[in-house]
């Protein structure tokens, strides 16, 4: 038997929730005392109807080495996520805490135990398939086996454009019609510097499989996700020199357009540890989007609706099902909120 110690943090005290559960493998995460203070900073009242001021945060599981691309799983009633270095994909549950859901979840080649160079962004592709940004495969892989029987098997859907290899797809979204939209950049390649395909870029793959290149002209394009109508397309940039979340218009014909900067997150750099990294859509459309120290709530005109600060480098998040929680993945720790 596994003894869980979740903390549960508000911004004027903190609760220790002793429970115990079961464990599925001896690579379960110790959840351990954080002296840090998260708080929710409210910029505009809007926020109040997604999250109290006061919400409570806890700390589900520590100890990861870089955590990301966190998806909740209806079927599973988990929540699954990344470990990038460790080649890992983990999952959590209320009924049985932590433990690994499958190894070799990024780079299956030689060499892959210690590759560092997991998967990154995952996405349930037609509810219960599972898609997979693969940062050592390099490329946009579905996982050729049942959730609840997740094994390294995996279906290329791309791997290249133009005959040239991906650098390293790092997060995905879908739209209504199947299409899917993943950013490229160079973070799982050597030195992290751009490969043979010569751009960081943000690419389309159709149903049919056919790979188009949406934008070429971003240096470290991130997170990445799609309106609730699939009309516009957000993507975070983790760039130092420009921070900035970008909001493109989708044309009838596919093609991006009216491309601008919706959110510019430099201010806070100097404040905050981190930078623009994954992000989410909310049921009322307002954007969840993490950037340095936190999580940014952004409305659908750019209005900083407030913050949730962890006060860490906070590379992800995800809803659960009906948008009760909001999990993060945030460098060595998962933590989730309430909203309302």
């Amino acid at each position: 038997m596994f003894k869980q110690i979740i903390y549960v943090l508000t911004t004027t005290t903190l609760l220790l929730i002793s429970c115990t559960n079961k464990t599925k493998t001896q690579e379960n995460k110790t959840i351990h005392s954080i002296a840090e203070q998260f708080n929710v900073s409210i910029h505009d009242d809007a926020a109040l109807s997604l999250i109290d001021s006061n919400a409570s945060f806890e700390i589900l599981a520590t100890g990861f080495k870089w955590s990301e691309g966190p998806l909740w799983v209806p079927d599973l009633e988990a929540l699954i996520f990344s470990d990038v270095p460790s080649n890992k994909i983990y999952k959590w549950s209320e009924q049985d805490s932590l433990s690994i859901y499958l190894e070799y979840a990024g780079h299956t080649g030689e060499g892959n135990k210690d590759s560092n160079r997991g998967s990154n962004g995952l996405f349930l592709y037609e509810e219960n398939k599972l898609l997979l940004c693969q940062h050592g495969d390099r490329r946009i892989a579905l996982l050729d086996a049942e959730l609840n029987q997740a094994k390294p098997q995996f279906i290329t859907l791309a791997d290249s454009y133009d005959n040239k290899r991906f650098n390293s797809p790092n997060d995905l979204d879908v739209d209504i019609d199947g299409n899917i939209y993943f950013t490229d950049p160079p973070y799982g390649q050597p030195g992290t510097k751009t490969g043979e395909i010569g751009v960081n870029g943000v690419f389309k793959v159709a149903p049919s499989g056919k790979v188009s290149i949406l934008i070429d002209s971003l240096n470290r394009p991130n997170g990445i996700a799609l309106s609730l109508d699939s009309k516009k397309l957000y993507v975070n940039q983790s760039d130092k020199e420009n921070p900035f979340l970008y909001c493109y218009e989708i044309a009838a014909d596919g093609a991006l357009k009216n491309g601008k900067i919706l959110f510019d997150f430099k201010p806070f750099t100097a404040q905050f540890k981190g930078l623009p990294d994954g992000l989410k859509i909310h049921k009322n459309g307002n954007i969840f989007a993490t950037g340095p120290g936190g999580v940014y709530i952004i409305s659908p005109v750019g209005k900083h609706l407030a913050t949730i600060e962890t006060g860490r480098r906070t590379a992800n998040c995800a809803f659960d099902s009906d948008q009760t929680y909001l999990y993060t993945t945030t460098t060595d720790m998962l933590l989730r909120v309430k909203l309302k």
